[in-house]
């Protein structure tokens, strides 16, 4: 077999890729093992948590305010994030965050089993817990630009976000079960015993780029020092916040899509989070483990996109490929209050998921390429920024207007949105032509 056959051969089988992880990078499974079980535990809680507020209140302008109470204090965090991830070690962060958010957890958790919790408390806890994400997102992005080196970036991101996804397979389910038979309670301190094991894994992860953190003589090894904890920065983050967008704008592809989706995220995001629960929950009168088996198809839809896109080594037409599953994701959207039955209503869960994976991976990949490392914090907060900047606002006006006019015609409204948001941006060249 000659070389060129025997590389494409590899690179057309995910399993062996997925493998060379674990062999060629010591910090990888630490990274890689923290994150898949704090997203288990927070995958159970974005199922219970609509469920008990549906339950207290009924009402989705509620709902829409919790959404946005623990946003608002994302957004307002972000822009200071990405100064401290950048002049700080960003390993250390994700751990004390994980301490403050293990403790929130067990918070809630006791005053839901003991019958305390109402919504004015858990708007504090949502707003606390929304703040510590706005620091812990731009230091994990960055650490995981980090890890995942070129050699291992497409099967790194692959495996990521499928093992992401299947947790999505336990995690809703294991959600809808626990509010349905048990409590919610039980599944906000499943949360917050994930944290517990996520912190365990940022220790040895830390262990494992100790090499990079300590000073060294050569100039390699002084790349890697500046790579991989606190690189040099800006001597205030609002000098920061400068550099970060100067290097956005110097990539199109990067400045136009986080523009893009601060108004994107604002239909789809009020969507997801809001309305479907209400369309399943309320509109519907599903039990609660028809929702969490919904969102757990949705996870298998992604899975396939993950496994088709670590067929190859690099793909073409990335920018066609990456709002292509943006519409198809909308489409699915769009569709499932006209679908009345719930095999069909989990079947488009499942083409929502495999949609908004593609554009995922791409998106994530496209980051690491074009980002310097030193400045990675910095531009993964104002990704955020961009992202979620108008969702404390599109969460209320999403739950305002369902209660107005009715959540049918409000999630066609703002399904379609995004439909025709993704198409006006795919007939720009720079996106369109995006490689």
């Amino acid at each position: 077999m000659n070389p060129v056959t025997a590389t494409e051969s590899a690179s057309r089988n995910p399993i062996r890729n997925f493998a060379a992880l674990f062999a060629n990078s010591r910090a990888f499974p630490y990274l890689w093992l923290g994150n898949l079980i704090s997203f288990l535990g927070s995958s159970v809680t974005m199922v219970i948590l609509p469920v008990l507020v549906y339950s207290i209140t009924g009402s989705t302008k509620t709902m829409g305010f919790v959404m946005a109470i623990y946003m608002l204090p994302n957004v307002i965090m972000l822009p200071i994030s990405g100064h401290i991830v950048d002049r700080y070690d960003r390993v250390k962060i994700m751990m004390a965050v994980d301490i403050a958010r293990f403790v929130i957890m067990v918070a809630i958790a006791v005053f839901s089993l003991t019958g305390i919790l109402s919504i004015p408390l858990l708007y504090i806890f949502m707003g606390f817990y929304g703040l510590l994400d706005g620091l812990f997102r731009p230091a994990y992005s960055a650490t995981q630009a980090t890890v995942f080196t070129a050699d291992i970036r497409i099967a790194a991101n692959s495996l990521t976000q499928m093992s992401t996804q299947t947790v999505r397979l336990i995690g809703p389910s294991l959600g809808g079960l626990l509010v349905t038979h048990l409590s919610a309670g039980i599944g906000f301190g499943i949360d917050a015993f994930t944290y517990v094991i996520s912190l365990y894994c940022l220790i040895y992860l830390r262990k494992a780029l100790m090499p990079r953190l300590q000073p060294q003589h050569s100039a390699n090894s002084i790349r890697n020092l500046e790579a991989a904890a606190a690189p040099a920065a800006a001597p205030n983050w609002k000098e920061d916040f400068k550099e970060g967008i100067a290097v956005l704008r110097s990539h199109p592809w990067l400045w136009i899509t986080i523009l893009t989706f601060s108004f994107f995220n604002i239909c789809y995001a009020g969507v997801t989070s809001i309305l479907i629960p209400w369309l399943f929950k309320v509109h519907h009168g599903w039990a609660p483990y028809v929702y969490g088996l919904a969102v757990t198809c949705s996870g298998a839809g992604a899975i396939i996109a993950g496994l088709l896109y670590s067929l190859r080594q690099k793909w073409t037409h990335r920018g066609i490929m990456a709002y292509g599953g943006v519409i198809l994701s909308c489409l699915a959207l769009f569709l499932m209050p006209f679908i009345p039955n719930a095999a069909a209503a989990i079947a488009l869960f499942a083409v929502e998921g495999f949609g908004l994976m593609i554009f995922g991976l791409i998106w994530e990949i496209s980051l690491q390429e074009l980002v310097p490392q030193e400045a990675f914090g910095r531009v993964a907060s104002l990704d955020l920024l961009g992202s979620f900047a108008l969702l404390p606002v599109g969460y209320i006006v999403v739950g305002w207007l369902a209660d107005l006019i009715g959540g049918i015609p409000t999630i066609a409204i703002f399904s379609g949105l995004g439909l025709l948001c993704a198409a006006f941006v795919l007939s720009i060249p720079a996106i369109r032509k995006f490689q």
